[in-house]
């Protein structure tokens, strides 16, 4: 009633650890929330961001004044020092392994955390759906960024009797997109150690028996370490590519002849950030959505829910915990606190004891 309210309130000063993929996106997002909220804030970027991280050092300062956000970079050992300060909250996106070694150093300070992992999320192509354009999303996203994206699709699903044309289009589709590898269209790998792990990944596919096709040629460049769009087919489920999130520009397909063996293979695995169904009837998207869960789910196309401004955004289970991105990432960095007011006459003088009073008053009323 009238008597009742919720007032949020800041929480305080509120960590944000910046992986380097999208620097930009990643810290500025939560910033809009964390200040809209009323909050202060202390934004760590990644030693793969140096530059940007120096630029904004440079010139935020002119917006924000110090006590309210503070940005550091990344020079060796920061993070780890970072994670261990007494924050009113800590947002962390990045990996599993960081995620938890962030999570382990925040509880020594009893300091909640919104953890945004990645996953291995699949997209679903059921047999209703046209062919061709669900290879023209699935690959737009995929080879986005050179796969570096934690909501990307890493791998798909298709019906057994369309995995040829499936493989045709997307054999047309990315050349007319990516004409050369060093197109400045496309991205290189971020760094040595993971071109090398995604090369090593690919020859260990191979030598499991999966099929492996680049879409353009050469696969490799060594000097800008970038890897050309890779499908595979065929993957085992032992291959490096299907037990760890993949993070690179390839995209192992799985066949299949039945929906359940999908929901039964996704389901025997760690819940993804997202998944991506792709079917015209509702009753195939609904029973996917029921079956399987996942952080987010886009419908017909991939990652595209990240972006719904009316969506809040976020994982579960080893993708991740808690939300951001709308209503909810106000509610996040807020703390919303209860209020209730007691009229001048209060029903709780009722329950005061002696309690022998209040039996003999119920005895004479059931009596009556």
């Amino acid at each position: 009633g009238a008597r009742n309210r919720v007032v949020p309130q800041p929480l305080g000063v509120v960590g944000v650890i910046v992986p380097w993929n999208f620097p930009l996106n990643l810290s500025l997002i939560p910033l809009t929330y964390i200040f809209a909220a009323g909050n202060r804030a202390m934004v760590k970027m990644s030693e793969n961001s140096r530059h940007l991280a120096q630029f904004l050092m440079q010139r935020l300062p002119d917006y924000f004044p110090p006590e309210k956000l503070q940005v550091f970079d990344e020079t060796g050992g920061v993070g780890i020092e970072f994670s261990k300060l007494p924050f009113d909250h800590l947002l962390f996106t990045g990996s599993g392994t960081t995620g938890r070694a962030v999570m382990a150093a925040a509880a020594k300070n009893l300091c909640p955390v919104t953890l945004e992992l990645g996953g291995k999320a699949p997209a679903i192509v059921c047999d209703d759906f046209d062919i061709r354009l669900a290879a023209e999303r699935i690959g737009f996203v995929k080879y986005l960024n050179a796969g570096q994206i934690c909501t990307t699709v890493d791998h798909v699903f298709v019906p057994r009797a369309r995995i040829d044309a499936f493989v045709a289009a997307l054999r047309e589709q990315v050349p007319q997109r990516y004409p050369r590898l060093d197109s400045p269209d496309y991205t290189s790998v971020i760094d040595r150690r993971s071109y090398e792990r995604l090369k090593h990944a690919l020859a260990d596919a191979a030598q499991r028996g999966a099929r492996v096709l680049p879409l353009l040629e050469p696969a490799f460049d060594e000097a800008q370490h970038r890897i050309a769009p890779h499908i595979v087919l065929d993957p085992s489920d032992d291959a490096e590519l299907m037990q760890r999130e993949i993070f690179g520009p390839i995209l192992p397909i799985v066949a299949y002849d039945h929906l359940d063996e999908v929901i039964a293979r996704i389901n025997a695995g760690a819940r993804p950030l997202a998944i991506y169904p792709f079917s015209d009837r509702r009753e195939a998207i609904d029973r996917l959505i029921t079956h399987v869960m996942s952080g987010g789910v886009t419908v017909n196309d991939a990652l595209l829910h990240v972006g719904q401004e009316d969506l809040p955004f976020g994982g579960v289970g080893e993708s991740g915990m808690g939300h951001y991105h709308g209503e909810e990432g106000f509610h996040t960095f807020s703390k919303l606190r209860p209020v209730f007011r007691q009229s001048r006459w209060s029903s709780v003088k009722l329950l005061m004891p002696p309690y022998g009073r209040l039996a003999n008053l119920a005895l004479k009323f059931l009596t009556r």
